[in-house]
């Protein structure tokens, strides 16, 4: 059966037969279980460093310093470069591992590679759990950051690939909701283990997180490899057989032949990362991949979570208020990601980033306002609970324009935007970017507070503000279009065209204009 045709902004793009199977479904809800295990070690990193039995016991002279300072102003926290650096030692283990990802996702596949980078979190999470030193504790957590690195480079990949372009936006944003839920998870699991008599309940938050991971790795022995992934080790037989299962018709000739035919032109390079950063014919592709992580992180979205607690606090929750400003704005992050889930494929990639960039840049501005005229350069002075309640609602606006646009959007466009010559390594880089500045920007963030103090939101605001431009400029509307004729959106494009070089000669060109030709009579 011929896949039918769809026009979108005045090109022809080909829709494969086939719907969300139930397979489909479970496989991607396994792999995203990958964004839970990434989100839990987010939420889990800030817990710890506040729970008294565990820096008592790990880092007793840190603590004994913290105890010590008297805080001057809302700004300056206590801040420490080597308790900021063991909690960045996890992404930083993600960040030398992610390289690794690639070479292996696309050797053993995408399903193994999940599989074992969950094993290796399983095994970090048990370790850290039981830790009796800081040797102990932190092999556990090199282990827990290999198991991110490689499953969220994995993990995004799979899921783009199992689906059907109809619906690859609602089934990637699975990855981001789960990173939220993970976030949540931790921020409960945080204060119930802080309940715990004795002091050991850090023991239950460190070792939870291989619950998740195990759903990953046992998962992962239930679920098919992705006929791309293969289709790209030679087993045709399976990749076929495979395909039909997942895509519930009888017949997927049209979009086997297009996977065949992108995995022979992905074997004619020999050195995806040569021809990555040096062939010339990946510009755009190279652009994103290094821009769309470096720019997430540089939202503003730490600087608004970290400073929940305290203005929480001010509008009355006096008792257990970084939980309730955890849980608060966790639930918002939650429920505007499912925005996100039901948007992607009906308004579109670019309407996301842009009405969520522009919310953002807006709660940001007020949010730094109001504080700003409360505290001051020096930091000292009271909120009333008027401005407090006025900026707890612009900080969850902020929230929720991050969880539907740069959130989700963020795996989304890496994960779909790359042909299959150097998607593996492409995916790698975007991985490694995003784990490096999340370990960076953790590193600077308390001293850029205590340095810029209200003006810090000013600073992400201009952020968001340029990287709003350059989505309205740079970035191609990518929804409904197949993975595997990606290429020609940059054709398409006003700027990227000049720097995309015309394969016309090659096979797969040929056949797509006979295809249009056809089309089109």
């Amino acid at each position: 059966m011929a896949g039918a045709v769809i026009v979108h902004h005045h090109t022809r793009y080909k829709t494969y037969p086939g719907e969300v199977t139930g397979i489909v479904f479970f496989s991607c809800l396994i792999a995203s279980f990958a964004g839970c295990i990434f989100g839990y070690d987010i939420g889990l990193t800030s817990g710890l460093t506040s729970s008294e039995p565990y820096m008592v016991k790990f880092f007793p002279s840190i603590y004994e310093e913290m105890k010590k300072q008297v805080v001057v102003n809302q700004y300056c926290k206590f801040d420490s470069q080597m308790l900021t650096l063991f909690c960045s030692s996890l992404f930083l283990s993600a960040t030398v591992c992610a390289f690794f990802a690639g070479p292996m996702t696309r050797s053993f596949g995408r399903k193994w590679t999940l599989f074992s980078a969950a094993s290796a979190y399983v095994a970090g999470a048990c370790i850290g759990g039981v830790s009796v030193n800081f040797p102990m504790l932190l092999t556990g957590r090199i282990l827990v950051g290999a198991g991110v690195g490689i499953s969220i480079q994995a993990a995004p990949l799979y899921i783009s690939e199992m689906a059907p372009a109809q619906q690859r936006g609602m089934l990637n944003i699975l990855f981001q909701l789960m990173i939220t839920i993970g976030i949540l998870t931790a921020n409960m699991t945080n204060y119930l283990g802080s309940k715990v008599p004795g002091g050991w309940g850090w023991r239950i938050a460190v070792a939870f997180g291989a619950i998740p991971a195990a759903v990953i790795a046992l998962g992962a022995l239930a679920i098919p490899d992705t006929p791309t992934s293969l289709i790209e080790r030679g087993d045709t037989a399976t990749a076929r057989k495979t395909l039909l299962q997942i895509r519930g018709v009888g017949d997927v000739r049209e979009e086997f032949d297009d996977l065949s035919t992108a995995s022979e032109d992905a074997k004619a390079v020999e050195c995806p990362w040569r021809e990555l950063f040096f062939g010339g014919k990946y510009k755009p592709q190279l652009t994103f991949a290094l821009l769309i992580p470096f720019f997430q992180q540089l939202t503003g979205i730490n600087v608004i979570m970290f400073y929940a607690p305290v203005l929480f606090k001010t509008v009355g929750f006096k008792q257990n208020a970084t939980l309730v400003s955890s849980v608060i704005t966790g639930l918002v992050n939650v429920f505007s990601t499912f925005v996100s889930t039901v948007t992607a494929d009906k308004v579109g990639r670019r309407a996301l980033f842009l009405q969520g960039g522009t919310q953002m840049i807006i709660s940001q501005i007020l949010v730094g306002t109001f504080i700003g005229l409360q505290f001051g350069m020096s930091g000292t002075g009271d909120i009333s609970e008027q401005y407090a309640m006025c900026i707890v609602l612009f900080v969850c606006v902020y929230v929720a324009g991050f969880a539907w646009s740069w959130g989700p959007m963020g795996w989304l466009i890496p994960s779909e935007i790359y042909p299959l010559a150097v998607r593996n390594a492409a995916m790698s880089i975007t991985v490694a970017v995003n784990m490096f500045f999340t370990a960076f920007i953790g590193q600077i963030f308390l001293t850029l507070l205590c340095h810029l103090r209200f003006g810090l939101f000013y600073f992400f605001g201009a952020w968001v503000l340029l990287m709003t431009l350059f989505i309205a400029m740079l970035l191609p509307e990518t929804k409904n279009v197949p993975i595997e004729e990606m290429a020609h959106v940059w054709k398409k494009h006003w700027f990227w065209r000049k720097f995309v070089i015309d394969t016309s000669n090659d096979a797969r060109s040929a056949e797509m204009r006979k295809r249009i030709a056809l089309e089109m009579s």
